[in-house]
Order: C-alpha cells, then structure tokens, then sequence
C-alpha cells in the first residue's frame, strides 16, 4: 500500500528527469534544464518535510504522557472494551 512519501519519492526523480528532458529537447542549455527541473523537486522535498511533516502521535506526547499506558480502546470508566 502507498502512501503520500512513497509519491513523493517517486515524484522527485521523475520531475527533474522529466522536466529537464522536455526542456532540454527544446533546445534550453543542460545547465538552466537541470535548475529548472530541480525546482518542482525542491518543491516536493519542501512540501513533505515541512507541510506535511512525518509525526506519530507518540512524538506529540509530553515526557510524562510517553510513561503512563495507553487509554486506546478503553471506556472513561476504565474498562477494556469488546470489539
């Protein structure tokens, strides 16, 4: 099953190779292609680390929350419930 960063680690190479080819075969020197393809992947890496950053609930807990159990599938009253 894929996920968004498996995407976005597919689109990186594929924006720079693609785009610098494209802009290569119209006649754009290599070197402006490749900084011109570059961007679109910058925009991804950006996108990914910092817009939709990789965080787990477990690293949005204080200390103190991190040593105590887990209330995951349990009542208010305390109680384990059945699925």
């Amino acid at each position: 099953m894929t996920g968004y960063y498996d995407h976005v680690l597919g689109l990186i190479p594929v924006s720079l190779i693609g785009i610098t080819g494209i802009l290569s075969a119209y006649g754009l020197p290599l070197s402006a292609a490749v900084f011109v393809g570059a961007l679109p992947s910058l925009a991804f890496m950006l996108h990914a680390l910092f817009v939709a950053a990789p965080t787990t609930e477990w690293e949005n807990r204080s200390p103190a929350q991190r040593s105590t159990p887990s209330t995951v599938g349990r009542s208010e009253s305390g109680a384990t419930q059945a699925d």
